[in-house]
């Protein structure tokens, strides 16, 4: 017959464990999670449990089992590597009708411990008929799900009030975060930027109002006013807004303004960060933007006007002075006038560079050259935005990365 599953509220409780062991260790920092008055009997235990000993969170009885060292307590755990002496605590526990966990013999044990997990107020415990590899299996699916929102997000009573400005990350829909997933599912409006992961839109509901706040390059575009004023007037409606942009929603993502908005307006707003791709695609390209002994700073710029533009209030020359590791945005099309700005004021025309475009996509392409070379590799390879620009020596690292890779290959 299957268990009755049970949920025991432990605060203030004594449960004993007997055993000081790995066993032992897995199963006390849940006890104590409940509230639960933890006692261990044990000659020894691990150094994890020795920390929460010392701390005062776990009494220690520093002996062999004892009988009576049940009394008191409303559940057991004997957790020994001693088959008799398992069987004696889980003996004196059933004399005593105590429940007691055999972390040794299933079938003879009283009660099993489930595999558990928690995602906010929601706790999810499996037995699996006391298999703990299946049970932990199933467990770290629901949970996952729950996290994700892909259960039950939206029958949630507490649902999410106002704006959320979430991070979608560099493109790759994989590499949202999991409370940005999490609460996209749970939207009644998703106002989507061009380069957010557009694969997750998918995902919406039927009813969940979407709106295409993509700013096309020279093309068509939906302004940042009007996006505040869509963000603002929904919330306002009593509808939960997600604000899902690419990256980063305070890196060139204007999610400040947005913040600034919606608070004028009185609407609460939570921000959940993204991953920049301006650290994510330069590695997933295979280069890191900043590497022991060639690069110990990278500086993140956008060029969405040219470096001899009045508008532009970028310190180019201190940039080429610099032998930090540039990392640049926006700037394919002005990637000419970037590197004779930087050569002028003082970048050797040698210094590497590297240009990716969709990157973490499955499109991904990149192409490296010189400064002094790499506006006529560009145009020649056809490259389009979304790109990044990294330039600096770290470019250099990648390359030896992939020519030790090839040298290993059979």
């Amino acid at each position: 017959m299957g268990p009755y599953l049970l949920g025991l509220r432990l605060s203030g409780r004594r449960v004993l464990v007997v055993g000081g062991g790995r066993v032992a260790q897995r199963r006390v920092p849940a006890l104590l999670d409940a509230d639960a008055e933890v006692t261990v009997v044990s000659p020894s235990v691990t150094p994890a449990l020795d920390d929460l000993i010392a701390a005062g969170r776990v009494t220690w009885h520093a002996r062999h089992y004892q009988v009576g060292d049940c009394d008191g307590a409303w559940l057991v755990q004997a957790c020994t590597d001693d088959r008799p002496v398992n069987t004696a605590v889980a003996a004196e526990a059933e004399a005593k009708r105590i429940w007691c966990v055999r972390a040794d013999d299933k079938d003879a044990s009283a009660a099993w411990t489930p595999a558990s997990g928690r995602v906010d107020e929601i706790s999810v415990a499996v037995t699996a008929g006391g298999d703990p590899r299946r049970a932990a299996g199933i467990r770290d699916a629901v949970v996952g799900a729950l996290r994700d929102g892909t259960v039950d997000a939206r029958r949630n009573r507490t649902k999410p009030v106002g704006v959320a400005l979430v991070g979608g990350g560099p493109g790759d829909p994989g590499l949202i975060t999991v409370r940005g997933r999490q609460l996209l599912a749970q939207a009644d409006v998703v106002v989507a930027d061009r380069l957010a992961p557009r694969a997750l839109l998918d995902e919406l509901a039927p009813d969940v109002e979407l709106v295409d706040a993509a700013k096309v390059p020279y093309g068509r575009s939906l302004s940042q006013e009007k996006i505040n004023e869509l963000l603002v007037e929904r919330a306002r409606e009593g509808k939960f807004v997600v604000r899902l942009k690419g990256g980063d929603p305070f890196v060139f993502g204007r999610g400040g303004e947005e913040m600034i908005a919606c608070a004028r307006a009185g609407i609460p707003v939570l921000v959940v960060p993204g991953i920049t791709s301006a650290v994510a695609v330069p590695a997933a390209a295979g280069v890191p933007v900043t590497h022991r002994g060639v690069s110990q700073e990278f500086h993140v710029i956008s060029v969405h006007v040219a470096p001899d533009d009045p508008r532009s209030t970028v310190d180019w020359p201190g940039l080429a002075r610099s032998r930090g590791t540039l990392v640049l945005m926006m700037a394919v099309e002005r990637l000419p006038a970037v590197a004779e700005a930087l050569i002028r004021d003082g970048r050797p025309p040698e210094t590497p560079v590297m240009v990716v475009q969709d990157g973490t996509l499955p499109t991904q392409r990149a192409v490296t050259a010189s400064l002094s070379t790499v506006a006529e590799r560009v145009s020649a390879a056809g490259i389009r935005p979304p790109a990044i620009i990294v330039v600096g020596d770290v470019v250099e690292v990648g390359q030896e990365v992939e020519m030790v890779r090839a040298e290993r290959l059979p």
